[in-house]
């Protein structure tokens, strides 16, 4: 199989994550923080570093405002919730996930908040307006999310927290497809609270994700056992156990340690090169194919991350996806769970076929899916 569906979960697992993760599984199975034997102080100090690393990584702010989750859905609930109060107003751009816009929407269903949409153009200066224009008087915070997970669009970061502090507005950023693929360094981008899965570009096991900020005043969601303050009754008020009820997912989180690791020995810029070398000659050569839909103007590196999504017309996407698949190719076809992006791009119809590569697959894997989109659009089909 040929898997090209890294903007789902990234598929293949560096040789290291699976050690840390059988290591973990062996020697670190106690539950840390909870006992004072030496097992538990162990594991303790797993997760601990697993802390520092994403901290440096993302030059964040502490490594005690690191939390862990179980993914980035649960880390953006935990953020946007724990955040947002009655009459509040928040801004997101057109290409969030349902990650974010149904936390949004169940609030203001409830009445608590509100939130509007701004549209992201191909110009950043145009797109920096659009987000100005929508600020309202009780705007108390922005999500934005740092690519695209249906079109791969790298968003003006930097510019658009600018934005948001010259009127006073938190700046969250959801890293579901920019962790791991394009450098996020909060500190530099002005990011009071990035969240991201460990799975996708950070090359770490399903089950694990974080919430990193600049120790901000949330409120929780989620309360219980932390291993400290037990005869308290309210939730202890010290980051990161704040925000980590329960037993963590220490096998996970020391297999998303040494992801992280992977992607520094091998260089986060190499890796994206690599990556978007493939989908730019794809993309190049899609285009040529009669019938096939593209949905960029123009694939440059500093707009595109290495995803490409397309269609081929009379056909909708997940019929393709499904052809792909029988040819032992596998794609994401559908709506990415963004139909916010979906609207934008007038694709809700239809939906996208999305290939996603990783540093592991190569010219011949795009080459050969090339030419299974070809047999689809001269309708010669099925299997090879």
């Amino acid at each position: 199989m040929i898997y090209l569906d890294n903007a789902a979960t990234s598929f293949y697992k560096p040789q290291c994550v699976v050690n840390a993760v059988t290591e973990a599984m062996v020697k670190y199975s106690a539950n840390p923080g909870r006992s004072g034997h030496n097992l538990s102080a162990d594991a303790s100090e797993k997760v601990y570093k697993v802390r520092e690393k994403l901290n440096g990584f993302f030059n964040g702010y502490g490594s005690e405002y690191v939390s862990f989750t179980s993914n980035c859905t649960e880390a953006l609930n935990i953020a946007i919730k724990g955040i947002i109060q009655k009459g509040d107003h928040v801004l997101i751009s057109c290409y969030e996930h349902n990650s974010v816009v149904r936390p949004l929407e169940s609030l203001k269903n409830k009445g608590i908040c509100d939130y509007s949409i701004f549209n992201v153009s191909d110009n950043d200066i145009e797109t920096v307006l659009n987000f100005e224009n929508a600020i309202e008087d009780n705007t108390k915070l922005c999500v934005i999310t740092a690519v695209s997970n249906v079109f791969g669009n790298i968003l003006p970061l930097k510019k658009l927290s600018q934005a948001a502090k010259k009127h006073g507005i938190l700046f969250f950023v959801d890293g579901a497809q920019g962790a791991g693929v394009i450098p996020l360094n909060m500190r530099e981008t002005g990011i009071d609270c990035l969240l991201v899965p460990g799975h996708k570009g950070l090359l770490g096991p399903m089950g694990t994700g974080a919430v990193l900020h600049r120790n901000l005043p949330f409120e929780t969601i989620i309360e219980g056992g932390t291993g400290t303050a037990s005869f308290s009754l309210f939730q202890p008020e010290e980051y990161p156990e704040k925000l980590e009820s329960g037993t963590l997912n220490v096998a996970g989180i020391c297999g998303l340690g040494a992801g992280v690791e992977f992607i520094k020995r091998k260089g986060i810029n190499n890796i994206f090169n690599n990556e978007f070398s493939l989908c730019k000659n794809f993309y190049e050569n899609l285009k040529l194919i009669p019938d096939v839909v593209t949905y960029c103007d123009e694939y440059t590196p500093e707009k595109q991350a290495p995803v490409v999504s397309f269609n081929i017309k009379n056909f909708h996407s997940e019929q393709v996806a499904t052809v792909l698949n029988d040819n032992k190719i596998a794609v994401r076809g559908g709506y990415q769970c963004s139909a916010c992006a979906h609207k934008f791009k007038g694709t809700e119809g239809q939906g996208v076929v999305r290939i996603s590569p990783s540093f592991v697959n190569t010219q011949k894997d795009l080459n050969f899916l090339l030419k299974i989109i070809e047999k689809i659009c001269n309708y010669k089909v099925y299997m090879l």
